[in-house]
């Protein structure tokens, strides 16, 4: 067996390479047109992943070089912004079906918006409970997941379904079954991928939109690095047009 680091950079690049294929085939337009429209209609776009797929929100909402109407929800909201105490907060809370209604009573959501939620697995009950929760409140769902993990692991939301099967909008992150690449020992994997191919994934769908609104004749809504000169002041007079509907910085 070998696991180096071109081994890894392989495993990288094959599925970077077959993502890029598919958006160049037209394989996410589905998923750009109602994230263009939701922003056309006057809408923003929620980003929810829970454990290291919270990294897919991040590269989604509030980033340089990304669209400024985003909006990050994380299970951390239940104490920044909600009364519950920061205890609760642990690796088995993404599981929990019960914390979605409470969650979603702190997030503002507008009728145009919609939702991208990222989990390789696709199963666990917070993930399949937001998801629900924007299906049954009109809200169209873009899921990124691994089908690879999904289809082998049982469902833990009390409806029986996984993220893949209430999503409007499926992409497939094409991370393997529990996500290591490589096998470094009998048994033992490394090379976990998923953040990878999500984070790509996410600057896809980025690059989408903007390509799409800048086409239609409009500049799209865009942050610039805070870190060069005016970053700030472009960034804050856009933040403004959608103050109350984005949360930045928590």
């Amino acid at each position: 067996m070998t696991a180096t680091p071109t081994d890894l950079l392989r495993e990288a690049t094959t599925r970077l390479e077959s993502i890029t294929a598919l958006a160049e085939d037209g394989g996410l337009d589905s998923a750009i047109s109602l994230l263009t429209r939701a922003l056309e209609d006057g809408g923003v776009i929620h980003a929810f992943g829970t454990g290291h797929s919270e990294g897919f929100a991040m590269e989604m909402a509030g980033r340089a070089g990304g669209l400024i109407p985003t909006n990050k929800i994380a299970l951390r909201d239940l104490v920044l912004h909600g009364d519950r105490d920061a205890g609760i907060l642990n690796a088995a809370l993404e599981r929990e079906p019960w914390l979605v209604d409470e969650l979603m009573a702190l997030t503002p959501v507008g009728e145009h918006d919609v939702f991208v939620i990222a989990s390789n697995s696709g199963v666990n009950g917070s993930i399949v409970g937001v998801a629900l929760w924007a299906k049954e409140h009109g809200h169209a769902v873009i899921a990124v997941t691994s089908l690879d993990h999904t289809a082998r692991v049982e469902p833990k939301h009390p409806s029986g379904k996984r993220l893949s099967e209430v999503a409007d909008v499926v992409i497939d992150n094409l991370a393997p079954y529990g996500d290591a690449t490589l096998e470094v020992a009998d048994g033992i994997g490394a090379g976990a991928i998923s953040s990878i191919t999500a984070a790509f994934i996410a600057q896809l769908l980025t690059l989408g939109v903007a390509r799409a609104i800048a086409e239609s004749g409009h500049v799209p809504p865009m942050y610039i690095s805070a870190n060069i000169p005016g970053g700030d002041d472009h960034n804050h007079a856009l933040e403004e047009l959608y103050a109350g509907r984005i949360r930045r910085g928590d």
